[in-house]
């Protein structure tokens, strides 16, 4: 089947980013914070484009590597590469499937591989230092408590945790029902430490944070509206400081914390993915992968010990055998055995 004649539309960039933002949006009930990505990493490459004179049908894989190219010189970190090649390639695949293209022209465009690295995690000290640090006598710190317990009890991603409302919270059942990335409904478990500091901030800290006209929202801002995302960022930054954590902290590290500790304690790998909302277990064991290295680093600071006790024995005894103990003529230190040959 051969594609109908190129429209004049496919020269209008902006019109057919906007058609198709709408129908990812109403198709695959993409979260807002997704889709304001795409947006932005889309309309930077059509900006790129248009400094170039070139219309989406002039779009090359030599086109696409340039600009990615580019964008690696600039200081673009790979994972934003990625993001942004697969971002790209996939809107021209769209174009494609519509019969705005009459070919993909990056359908066999290689995307670039990210190198995998371990995510970073709080030790549990260092995670009972940060849920301290709010003041729990006053409303913003009765919810700044809660919110900690919540990140790093349940283990929620930042855009989980504002969602939830009021209605949000089993309390008869401790879960809370999130609505994860794709709009999928998971239960969250609340442990014992998150359940109290969510009823506490429920009973004494929302009420005064309460304005006419508020939202459901679980957690409301010292004007009465839903807290934001960002302002759940700047708190967790603001408290890490205040009890000395010597790393960058954000609200992510927290739900590593959380699956890392969860695997070092033996819990399943599969339970841990269902308590994320990893749609893949791969996703999940890279966590395995943490607690492996963890123990690895433990190991290797064990064996390293044990190599400084067999060296300075070693040495004890060479030097015992030069300058014998006018005590002892077989020349052993005080306390030691001689070894029997077999």
């Amino acid at each position: 089947m051969t594609a109908e004649p190129l429209p004049r539309a496919a020269e209008d960039g902006a019109a057919l980013l906007d058609a198709y933002l709408d129908e990812l949006r109403l198709q695959r009930n993409l979260s807002p914070h997704t889709l304001r990505n795409y947006r932005t990493d889309l309309s930077h490459f059509i900006r790129y484009l248009d400094v170039r004179e070139l219309s989406l049908a002039e779009v090359s894989r030599l086109t696409y590597r340039a600009y990615l190219a580019g964008l690696k010189e600039e200081g673009v970190a790979q994972g934003s590469l990625r993001r942004r090649a697969s971002t790209i390639k996939s809107f021209f695949r769209h174009l494609f499937q519509q019969r705005t293209l009459p070919t993909d022209p990056l359908r066999l465009a290689a995307t670039p591989k990210t190198p995998r690295t371990l995510p970073r995690f709080l030790s549990v000290r260092e995670v009972e230092r940060l849920i301290e640090a709010p003041d729990v006598h006053t409303p913003g710190g009765l919810r700044d408590r809660a919110i900690l317990e919540v990140l790093y009890g349940s283990g929620l991603r930042v855009s989980e945790l504002v969602g939830l409302t009021l209605r949000s919270v089993d309390w008869e059942n401790a879960v809370l029902r999130v609505r994860g990335k794709g709009d999928r409904e998971r239960v969250a478990l609340l442990g014992d430490h998150a359940y109290l500091a969510i009823e506490d901030y429920v009973r004494s800290g929302r009420p005064q944070l309460v304005a006419e006209g508020s939202p459901d929202a679980l957690w409301l801002n010292r004007f009465g509206g839903a807290l934001s995302a960002r302002a759940v960022q700047l708190a967790v930054q603001r408290y890490a400081v205040a009890a000395g954590l010597p790393k960058v902290v954000h609200p992510h590290l927290l739900r590593h914390s959380f699956a890392t500790h969860m695997l070092e304690r033996g819990a399943d790998v599969r339970v841990v993915q269902e308590l994320l909302g990893h749609s893949n277990v791969a996703t999940t064991q890279i966590y395995t992968h943490v607690t492996e290295s963890a123990k690895r680093a433990a190991i290797d600071q064990s064996l390293d010990g044990i190599s400084e006790q067999l060296f300075t024995r070693r040495e004890r005894r060479r030097r015992a055998v030069q300058a014998p103990d006018p005590a002892s003529d077989a020349g052993f230190l005080p306390g030691e055995v001689a070894e029997v040959a077999p």
